[in-house]
């Protein structure tokens, strides 16, 4: 389907969904999972316990999510659980941790007003991250599937983004394209335009979204609650832009790097990658 007629034809579908959905708020309740294979060198770890390894990473992944809404206005939170902490496995002597690192982060969009405030932190520091929003250029597939009781659409979103990246002992960054493919599962029936983390702007509520190797799917939806779904603007941390904070990143990145150039460690590799 044309872009621009795409664009047009979700112009109008928001315009008619506008009135039904005046008022309309709500809490959808998402669980994550996340794809990933563990790559080492097979003379210093057997594939067994490779697979072992990343079996338990694979569970421990799972987070769980909020996100709370009103027409204008939404709240992106992981919700606290004694599992929301960092990622442990240890299996034939070998141990890995991963820490995710976004347990208390609250990322606030404002359809309305088109711009957003995420919580970040970078090496130790809060940072309010204040921006426009992302025009994410959704393509309708005519695909369609139940997630629970609601009819939802498929539409993609595909786009080649720059990023760079550096493993331990190396002298400069890898600067490389990658494509970043975004499949989501929306439902006209809670016509709202909002989804799981940044993404947005579909004529329904976002009900199952792939990115990189993560899915969200929500599994409870709670709407027109009898309280009122407050939305809560983040207020810690030093305000920045979007365009700031990812050159800070890739500079505190570059400071990593000088530290540990030619440092190559026990013979395992790790990778820090920028971008998206």
């Amino acid at each position: 389907m044309n872009i621009r007629i795409l664009l047009l034809a979700l112009a109008l579908l928001a315009s008619v969904f506008t009135a039904a959905a005046q008022g309309l708020s709500g809490r959808a309740f998402y669980k994550s999972s996340s794809s990933f294979k563990i790559s080492m060198d097979s003379t210093k770890m057997a594939p067994e316990v490779m697979a072992d390894l990343q079996k338990q990473l694979q569970k421990q992944m799972e987070r769980e999510y909020v996100l709370s809404f009103t027409q204008r206005e939404s709240n992106w939170k992981q919700v606290e659980s004694l599992g929301s902490g960092p990622a442990t496995a240890t299996s034939g002597g070998a141990s890995i941790v991963i820490n995710t690192g976004n347990q208390d982060r609250l990322l606030y969009k404002n359809i309305a007003g088109h711009n957003y405030i995420q919580e970040e932190d970078l090496m130790g520091k809060g940072f309010l991250v204040k921006d426009s929003l992302a025009t994410y250029e959704w393509e309708l597939t005519g695909e369609s599937k139940k997630i629970g009781e609601y009819t939802c659409q498929k539409a993609i979103y595909s786009k080649i983004v720059d990023s760079k990246s550096f493993s331990l002992g190396q002298d400069e960054m890898l600067e490389t394209k990658d494509t970043v493919n975004v499949v989501a599962w929306f439902t006209m029936q809670i016509p709202v335009s909002h989804g799981p983390g940044e993404f947005w702007g579909l004529p329904g509520l976002i009900l199952e979204l792939q990115n990189q190797g993560i899915t969200y799917i929500a599994e409870r939806i709670v709407l027109n609650p009898n309280e009122t779904v407050a939305i809560e603007v983040p207020k810690k941390g030093e305000s920045i832009s979007r365009k700031d904070y990812q050159e800070l990143s890739e500079k505190k990145m570059q400071e990593m790097m000088q530290r540990y150039s030619g440092k190559p460690g026990d013979g395992n590799q790790m990778t820090i990658r920028i971008g998206n």
